[in-house]
């Protein structure tokens, strides 16, 4: 008997931004950046709401809406998600340069 095989949880952040593109570029690009940055800002809100009340699914719900709206609004800036985590954050901390960050909390890194 052939079994399918057992779905992954790992999603490479470069997969998940084009299948974000394949959805929703469309009605991405006719909304554009200000209706997307304004939807983006309404799920951190639900995020922020889920954090302090929610069960464990809709924290992860909220999480995956926050991951969702912010590579869309990378796909209509044009910005490859990937690429910019790495060039910032590829070698460690921005702010100390270490991989472990060792920046006083009070600052930002």
């Amino acid at each position: 008997m052939n079994e399918l095989p057992k779905p992954t949880t790992d999603v490479s952040l470069t997969d998940f931004q084009a299948k974000i593109r394949d959805m929703y570029y469309e009605k991405d690009l006719q909304r554009g950046i200000d209706g997307t940055f304004m939807w983006l800002m309404e799920e951190v809100g639900e995020l922020a709401a889920a954090l302090r009340q929610g069960t464990h699914q809709e924290k992860s719900e909220e999480f995956a809406d926050v991951i969702a709206w912010l590579a869309t609004i990378a796909n209509v800036a044009g910005v490859d998600l990937g690429q910019a985590i790495q060039e910032k954050y590829g070698t460690g901390c921005p702010g100390c340069r270490r991989l472990v960050c060792t920046c006083p909390m009070q600052e930002k890194p």
